[in-house]
């Protein structure tokens, strides 16, 4: 049976085909989809949103010393996070078939960098596979839990945007059920102390060199012949690329097995090709060691290594080819910038915020991030997940120190918080800050497509779970000023606000309202009952003053021509921000 599949779901599909018993991951695009479409298997694998990808992959890796063949999925920049137990695990090896996908993102359509995450297998010293369709995206998944448990090592498993998200035909398989290895206690192999890993070192070395016989023999990776006056080393999307511009005028070594690299093969497509290329998105990983074996190719002083490739960049880097475009006046052409939905509950937090003078507002990774557009331009900063009340509190200090005027007022989400921000928070109260936190709990995990976390009370199989009380853990670290609020009231949003900022020890603000495009639960209705409705503006009121579309609600628009504001029905959703502000009460919501 044929399926047209995403690269995720055919990883998914990957893992139930391989026979893997327990996945775990933290959901990051545009790897999400992958755990997701996992779920299902219910009642062959486990499969779980861990707090953050670190926890992910070590819960996988107790999966496989378990004896179970284990996967763990992750965006790229994830694979930060949970880099400390990948290097030591590259050393002990595995039992039970294991692994780690990391979803690269050229291009930066969802992420604060590109980084080029082949180097961790390099780094890591573990074995890594590059898929470039998703048939390959499925069937390499069996192939790496065989080279996982054959060479008793890790494999990284290097996807792109790409990849992840396009769609191709797949060939569906049964799945390979295996019995779970049995659990032997090993100190010298899985206590990674010192003196244990000194030995493993040794070892992975060893392994290393299997591993580059392994590549040069396989058939993961293999030659296409063509004309031979020009050659092409190419991996997952960029083949793709390669192959659809220069076709069947070029001989192709398509590598797909790419840590360690196949040296031999690669010297020997080399010595029959004229002009040899190396086609890779963003760093020269296969370039530079294909140089640093004395081979000549030509790579990256042509094709850049910024940005995600495409053909046209390829044909125009390599073959001085423009590829025609339909021309267009890009004057007419309206700027669209993101913005908070209509009826976010962010929105009535930042506009009071954007009000504060003498304030930094660190922020961080999801929705929230939105804040520092216009016109609510309420942000400084946006590193990485969790960063912002670790910063906050440096700032702060630093501020403290040299008695500026400036108070820091830190920004993070509920699944934020739970993946990086306890850790952060407990350092301000450790450490003696005054910082401003304000955690914004939207009640899911909003920004990479509603998955539940600690604080939605279910798990990523649908089952009840408790739900963590963020206000009581909070307390628990140690902070005594907290206060829960509403933010789409702004008077308790202002309200909150000289609180915090009249106190000179760690506060923190909890806003509380789910996200506008949730699906409630029996608890949500409880709690917040039904409260969607529809705003209008009144046309006789109305004085133009402008000052609703300060909020920044795509549900406004103002008519030039006749100096007044309009709601549209189809996306306004009663949250009534726009109803406080307006100065002559020209708005107010329908039914009531």
């Amino acid at each position: 049976m044929r399926r047209l599949l995403t690269g995720n779901e055919a990883v998914a599909r990957g893992a139930y085909e391989a026979g893997i018993t327990y996945a775990a991951a933290y959901p990051g695009t545009p790897s999400t989809e992958i755990l997701e479409n996992i779920a299902p298997y219910r009642k062959e694998i486990i499969a779980e949103w861990a707090p953050n990808e670190k926890v992910a992959l070590e819960s996988a890796i107790g999966a496989s010393i378990a004896g179970a063949r284990a996967l763990a999925a992750m965006k790229h920049v994830g694979v930060n996070v949970a880099a400390d137990p990948l290097f030591t695990f590259g050393y002990t090896g595995v039992n039970g078939g294991i692994v780690l996908i990391t979803a690269d993102d050229p291009g930066m359509h969802s992420s604060q960098n590109e980084q080029d995450n082949r180097y961790y297998a390099k780094f890591a010293k573990v074995a890594m596979l590059e898929p470039s369709n998703s048939q390959e995206s499925k069937d390499m998944i069996k192939a790496a839990i065989e080279i996982s448990e054959k060479y008793d090592t890790l494999v990284l498993f290097r996807m792109t945007t790409r990849i992840c998200h396009s769609k191709t035909l797949v060939e569906l398989g049964e799945r390979e059920e295996i019995d779970k290895k049995s659990y032997v206690k090993n100190l010298q192999k899985y206590d990674a102390v010192p003196s244990v890993s000194r030995k493993l070192h040794v070892q992975l070395e060893k392994k290393l060199e299997k591993l580059e016989e392994f590549s040069n023999e396989t058939e993961i990776n293999y030659f296409e012949w063509n004309d031979k006056k020009i050659g092409i080393i190419a991996s997952g999307i960029a083949y793709q690329y390669a192959k659809e511009v220069f076709g069947d005028k070029a001989s192709y070594l398509k590598l797909g097995f790419t840590y360690p690299l196949p040296m031999k093969k690669i010297k020997e497509f080399a010595d029959e090709v004229e002009t040899l290329y190396v086609i890779e998105e963003l760093e020269p990983f296969i370039e530079e060691q294909i140089k640093a074996a004395g081979i000549d190719c030509i790579g990256k002083e042509k094709v850049p290594r910024t940005g995600e490739l495409n053909p046209d960049i390829i044909a125009k880097a390599l073959l001085n080819e423009e590829r025609p475009i339909i021309e267009y006046d890009k004057s007419i052409v309206a700027d669209r910038p993101p913005t908070l939905c209509a009826g976010c509950p962010h929105r009535g937090f930042f506009y009071e915020l954007a009000k504060r003078k003498n304030v930094m507002i660190t922020g961080d990774i999801g929705c929230y991030g939105l804040g520092g557009m216009d016109p609510l331009n309420a942000k400084d900063t946006c590193i990485c997940m969790g960063a912002s009340i670790s910063m906050g509190h440096g700032a702060q200090k630093v501020f403290n120190k040299f008695n500026e005027d400036m108070r820091v007022i830190a920004v993070i989400g509920d699944s934020t918080f739970f993946h990086t921000g306890i850790n952060s928070l407990l350092d301000v109260v450790y450490n003696r800050s005054n910082t401003i936190t304000c955690i914004l709990d939207n009640r899911i995990t909003g920004m990479t497509g509603h998955q539940e976390n600690p604080g939605t009370g279910f798990t990523l199989q649908g089952m009840p779970t408790k739900i963590v009380d963020i206000p009581a853990l909070v307390k628990a670290i140690g902070v005594e000023h907290i206060k829960v609020v509403n933010p789409l009231n702004l008077s308790e949003m202002k309200e909150a606000f000289d609180w915090a900022l009249s106190l000179d020890e760690p506060s923190v603000i909890i806003t509380r309202w789910p996200c506008v495009l949730k699906k409630h639960s029996q608890l949500d209705r409880e709690e917040f009952g039904d409260y969607m409705g529809l705003c209008e503006v009144d046309e006789e009121k109305c004085i133009g003053c402008r000052i609703c579309i300060k909020t920044g609600c795509p549900a406004l628009q103002f008519n030039k021509e006749i100096k007044k504001v309009k709601i549209y029905k189809t996306q306004c959703i009663g949250c009534e921000v726009c109803l406080q502000v307006c100065p002559v009460k020209a708005i107010s919501k329908v039914g009531e």
